[in-house]
């Protein structure tokens, strides 16, 4: 349900108060809820007005989603939910690492999403892991989420807690952001077991086939290592949240980021395992490169010791002395060529037999 909102006149509860909002462009809302004592409002919401509400109540908040707002669409949210400048820049530019900042009563988030790219086959140049961005501002009586790039959908977490965790809706907005990157977390796990079967699939190539193409393996570790760029650097904030380092957690809410945690570092073991995988597959692959050119040059130095024999006797015969052993013998030419064929095949059967040829 994509809620449309209205530019309203503000008045002095919680964070909006002052002058008449400026007119902008409309906000790229995905959707907007006003949830009291863990059950959302019916019917389609102003977040202005679904704030002044929320405040009203003890045990409620407004959830309002975004996708890839502008730095005009972040400004009049910033005047209306008090968000930080610093903040508000960070979910305009996107880009960021996971983090957690506090700026007030206002927690700002950062996640970064991935998603798995199916492709027929693994080339030099397959994109294998999407990457995108996650922010939220979690506040007493709201939550908003701000989404960039497609590598992860937010509506079916909030159809899903809609419908089946009004106990979880229940501790506040806390609630929504371990909804969310539970979520995140979960394609992390769908993303990791994918580069799995692609690895199995390079190291089936290398020992099976021989040399494969390198850049096959240098394109699946620069994925491996933007992966690795979103799911490591959550675990320290992750780690703060469960371990009640930030105040204003729900207790329930830390015992479920908890068991996030355990799923980010079963992740963070899993990628620590490719790096190994990939740089044997990568020096077996080489390491084959050698043993291939190896052959190849036992191959062309057999053949040049085969040549040599009648360029030899070819050039002594061709010197043109006058006293030369059977040079006038009748026979001398058939003889000779016997002679080098003869010296050929011996050699030709020597190197076959040792394995150059």
């Amino acid at each position: 349900m994509r809620a449309i909102s209205r530019v309203l006149p503000r008045t002095n509860a919680g964070h909006h108060h002052g002058t008449e909002p400026k007119e902008s462009a409309e906000l790229p809302i995905i959707d907007c809820g006003l949830y009291i004592e863990g059950v959302r409002e019916p019917g389609t919401v102003d977040y202005r007005e679904a704030l002044r509400e929320a405040e009203k109540h003890h045990n409620s908040f407004v959830w309002l989603g975004l996708k890839e707002p502008t730095e005009a669409h972040m400004d009049e949210l910033a005047e209306v939910f008090g968000l930080h400048p610093l903040a508000v820049e960070d979910a305009v530019v996107a880009h960021q690492r996971p983090k957690l900042e506090r700026y007030g009563e206002t927690m700002f988030v950062v996640l970064k999403t991935a998603r798995y790219v199916e492709h027929p086959a693994l080339t030099a140049t397959s994109e294998v892991v999407e990457t995108g961005d996650v922010m939220l501002f979690i506040g007493k009586h709201f939550v908003l989420t701000v989404r960039h790039g497609d590598a992860c959908h937010l509506s079916g977490v909030r159809a899903d807690l809609d419908n089946s965790h009004e106990d979880l809706l229940k501790q506040g907005p806390w609630a929504v952001f371990h909804a969310v990157c539970d979520n995140i977390v979960d394609r992390y796990v769908e993303v990791a077991e994918a580069i799995e079967d692609d690895i199995d699939e390079i190291e089936a190539d290398v020992f099976s086939s021989g040399a494969t193409d390198v850049r096959r393996i240098y394109n699946l570790k620069r994925e491996v290592i933007e992966f690795k760029r979103a799911v490591i650097p959550l675990a320290r904030p992750l780690e703060a949240l469960h371990s009640g380092q930030v105040g204003g957690v729900p207790l329930e809410i830390r015992r479920y980021i908890r068991d996030i945690a355990d799923h980010v570092r079963q992740v963070t073991e899993m990628q620590l395992g490719f790096d190994d995988l990939l740089n044997s597959a990568l020096q077996a692959d080489l390491a084959q490169i050698g043993v291939q050119q190896n052959n190849d040059m036992r191959k062309i130095s057999a053949w040049v010791a085969i040549a040599a024999v009648p360029t030899m006797l070819a050039g002594i015969y061709g010197m043109n002395f006058d006293h030369m052993p059977e040079l006038r013998w009748a026979y001398g030419y058939p003889a000779i060529l016997l002679v080098m064929a003869g010296v050929c095949l011996l050699l030709y059967r020597m190197f076959r037999r040792s394995g150059w040829l």
